[in-house]
């Protein structure tokens, strides 16, 4: 199997790791449409994923997340919903956190049209991972299969480029069109999330990853009302329309 690992590539010359205390999120813009474009690199960052505080309850805002941070002497530097969640904010499909898998994998398959099967329903979905060797996207099928170590890993679907192939369900000129946030592992290592800041259709998202941020594989995590982003630095601090979030991916410094 094919770890589809930034740690591979490192050691390549001429590509720069940003520290891990840079502002990691600015302005981007592709193909007529503003983003938001946070890189980070997992070999010198404390990228996490949070979703539950010390009583077991649910961050659900990224400032809630970012008290809690600060409670213990650190700073939240950068967040950003990390996937599907249900009413309850209860992550939907595998969660792994601090290396304790506290949601299982959901390999449900559905055999309909792909214009009626849910978004993280929509094979391949794919798992976002941290670890020791730094950070990954596999589909979820490949990570279930012959799971590498992880001290994090997030669920979502679809997989938006996998080797840098774009998913065969998405239409060009869709007029599908709304926020969406997404991450992928990139040349050199960088893990690069973005976010739009008006509506986008799945293939322009994906070829954003694919054709403009330099990334051979690349998640969806959520889109609409669910899309959200804290960025001190750009003065972002985005709520949710649904009550709130479940999985948080965050910076720590």
């Amino acid at each position: 199997m094919i770890w589809r690992v930034g740690w591979l590539a490192l050691a390549m010359i001429g590509l720069a790791a940003p520290s891990a205390k840079a502002d990691a999120c600015a302005p981007d813009r592709f193909e007529d449409a503003d983003y938001v474009v946070c890189t980070i690199d997992p070999a010198v960052s404390d990228l996490r994923l949070f979703w539950r505080d010390r009583d077991g309850a649910p961050f659900r805002s990224f400032g809630n997340l970012a008290r809690s941070v600060e409670a213990e002497g650190r700073k939240l530097t950068f967040a950003i919903n990390a996937g599907m969640y249900g009413t309850d904010f209860t992550p939907v499909g595998l969660y792994v956190e601090n290396g304790e898998e506290l949601r299982p994998a959901d390999t449900t398959t559905m055999d309909r049209p792909a214009r009626e099967v849910p978004n993280f329903y929509k094979q391949p979905n794919g798992v976002f991972f941290l670890g020791e060797k730094g950070a990954g996207i596999l589909p979820t099928a490949e990570f279930t299969r012959k799971p590498p170590s992880a001290r994090f890993a997030t669920q979502s679907g679809p997989m938006l480029v996998i080797e840098s192939e774009l998913h065969p369900a998405l239409i060009p000129g869709s007029t599908d069109r709304t926020r969406r946030s997404g991450v992928g592992v990139c040349d050199g290592g960088q893990v690069r999330f973005a976010i739009s800041e008006t509506g986008v259709n799945f293939h322009d998202f994906a070829r954003l990853f694919r054709d403009h941020l330099a990334c051979p594989n690349a998640l969806f995590l959520d889109g609409g009302n669910g899309a959200g982003l804290y960025s001190p630095t750009l003065g972002r601090n985005d709520a949710s329309w649904h009550g709130g979030y479940g999985p948080i991916l965050g910076l720590v410094e």
